[in-house]
């Protein structure tokens, strides 16, 4: 398969500014984008720390950072379970004694068959949002820590051209995943799911945005909510999604037409990577390939905002994770 290369991230990396004294922590990074972004901020100067499920591939891929004399740890991790994300958040408060100077949500599955959590939720929308929701709260201390010692922190999400299609709807948040209905006719079910995950990602970094300014004001600004989607790219995302059982024919056309048209890796992270390294960004900076479907360079977008949709999902989220206070120190 030949995959669409884009060159513009080479001009990028020059621009960069230094990472050193600074901590990053980015969930799904065994490989593709999240790899490839913790490869770019150790460059950089960065401590990594690598929150990842316990597996062969999550150990090999701390063993290429260390390989590369990136400073890197590895936190366990996992998505699917809310108490594995709250095990991971007292580790980071013990990793991050200077504070945490970007939060990058990165992990994501797509379209897998229906399935509920150890916890009642959506395996898809808790994995690829819920669960950043929670972890995002819990490392809110060290984000103002950061600040205090360093001017600024991050918060980075990373949405999908699939958030498209939709205006996202309470039920897919909801502690009662049977009632949405299965994977449906065609499997487009789980389709459905993954596209509202990939909604809530975007509305997430703007109602976070927007909370920053109401509850702690002193901090907007500082602490900075960003997105980014990596357009068509060809990373391991798609192969497991074929390789999650339930697949049926529909669902091998819409990869392949995903992969048919991507770009390389390198490419798609390039979103990633201006969000977490550039100097030169703001919070609610989105940044993306332009068009639907299409691969690209990563540019600044145009804003999405939907109140209706960005109350929907702080409210709900907080509900679903079990927080009275998303800022609360815990």
């Amino acid at each position: 398969m030949s995959v669409t290369q884009n060159q513009d991230i080479s001009a990028l990396l020059p621009t960069l500014p230094s990472m050193a004294g600074k901590t990053v922590a980015i969930t799904g990074c065994t490989s593709g984008t999240g790899l490839i972004l913790a490869q770019r901020c150790g460059a950089l100067g960065a401590q990594v720390l690598m929150l990842n499920r316990p597996s062969a591939r999550s150990a090999a891929a701390l063993r290429t950072l260390r390989a590369q004399r990136v400073d890197a740890r590895f936190i366990p991790c996992d998505l699917a379970s809310l108490a594995s994300v709250r095990a991971a958040i007292d580790q980071l408060n013990g990793a991050c004694p200077n504070g945490l100077d970007v939060l990058c949500n990165n992990a994501g599955i797509m379209a897998v068959p229906s399935r509920v959590t150890v916890d009642g939720l959506d395996l898809q929308m808790q994995t690829n949002h819920l669960s950043h929701f929670l972890l995002s709260s819990g490392a809110w201390p060290l984000l103002e820590r950061a600040v205090g010692a360093r001017g600024e922190a991050r918060v980075v999400n990373h949405s999908s051209g699939a958030r498209r299609g939709g205006e996202l709807q309470a039920r897919y948040l909801a502690k009662d995943p049977a009632k949405l209905g299965g994977d449906g006719f065609l499997g487009l079910g789980k389709w459905r799911r993954y596209q509202q995950s990939k909604l809530a990602n975007l509305l997430f970094t703007y109602s976070l945005h927007d909370a920053i300014a109401r509850q702690r004001p002193e901090l907007a600004g500082k602490v900075k909510s960003l997105c980014a989607h990596p357009g068509p790219t060809q990373t391991e995302l798609q192969a497991k999604t074929l390789a999650s059982g339930g697949i049926g024919w529909l669902d091998r056309l819409i990869v392949r037409a995903i992969v048919k048209q991507a770009h390389s890796v390198d490419a798609g992270v390039m979103g990633l990577v201006r969000a977490c390294c550039a100097k030169d960004v703001a919070s609610l900076d989105f940044y993306g390939p332009i068009g639907r479907g299409r691969a690209g360079p990563a540019v600044l977008l145009p804003a999405e905002r939907n109140a209706i949709g960005e109350a929907l999902v702080w409210a709900d989220s907080l509900h679903s994770t079990g927080l009275s206070d998303f800022f609360a120190t815990r």
